[in-house]
């Protein structure tokens, strides 16, 4: 049995509140239901409230508290609107997962227009950053926290085909560094997570496709692209006082990968 002094009761979350953004699917489905089996309740934002609905109710059954609130953070108004609704309903914000995410254009850097990096950045950065400000002040008011990015290995080696995203994601861990310099006075860590290829909706066209599936396995040491629940665990990490003494990194999760994503996706041509 763990004691209150013991390793496995630092990963305890019990009687703390964790917001999980983009948490409807994917890596933001798997971490709000693994920081909920730790103990936590639960604050559950996407754009779509019947897939919200969804996850809070298995929330539920494990016997946590779940609230799912209608948001697109790349809104700032919706940012206020989920911060209010979740200090109403639980009083305090104890960790933040930074996990909505956008990749609306797949090809070269010179087709890009100024919408397609409006979307991207306003989601993947202005929404990371203007959210984290929000419940950051919660938090150094409060007494610290803990914020969680969720950033990709394109942030650290662009991937062909998806350069505004690649741009968005770098900007991520920067964001993360930044924050965690100024706030770690404020007894607030700030860390991000930057997955390989995971099995999910959002990258559904990249492990969907044979070709680039086979390049992605035979380039990764472990020889398979990751499950969202085998991101759970370094959230967890993070969330936890387990990590109290890390801040300002960014954990990369990616089953070994060792070659460039360049190479997954050779024919990219412009017009």
């Amino acid at each position: 049995m763990a004691t209150q002094d013991s390793v496995l009761a630092k990963f305890n979350l019990s009687g703390k509140v964790a917001l999980v953004t983009g948490g409807s699917r994917g890596i933001g489905q798997a971490i709000a239901l693994g920081l909920a089996e730790a103990g936590a309740d639960i604050v559950l934002a996407s754009r779509k409230m019947p897939d919200l609905e969804v996850v809070a109710h298995q929330i539920s059954k494990m016997g946590r508290q779940a609230l799912p609130v209608s948001a697109n953070i790349r809104h700032l108004g919706e940012i206020d609107n989920l911060v209010e609704k979740t200090m109403a309903k639980f009083g305090q914000i104890d960790i933040l997962v930074n996990n909505a995410g956008t990749n609306p254009v797949f090809g070269s850097v010179f087709n890009i227009d100024e919408k397609a990096w409006d979307i991207t950045m306003g989601l993947n950065l202005k929404g990371y950053f203007f959210l984290s400000q929000a419940v950051g002040r919660i938090m150094r008011d409060k007494g610290g926290g803990n914020i969680i990015n969720i950033a990709s290995i394109a942030a650290l080696e662009p991937m062909l085909g998806s350069g505004i995203y690649s741009i968005s994601k770098a900007g991520v861990v920067m964001l993360t560094q930044a924050l965690a310099q100024e706030w770690g006075q404020y007894n607030i860590r700030v860390n991000a997570i930057a997955p390989g290829v995971v099995k999910t909706q959002f990258a559904k066209a990249l492990w969907d496709n044979p070709v680039i599936r086979e390049n992605t396995e035979n380039n990764t040491a472990l020889g398979r692209i990751a499950e969202p629940e085998e991101i759970v665990g370094t959230a967890l990490l993070l969330a936890s006082e387990t990590s109290s003494y890390i801040t300002g990194q960014t954990i990369v999760v990616d089953g070994g990968h060792f070659s460039s994503v360049r190479s997954l996706l050779p024919t990219i041509e412009s017009n």
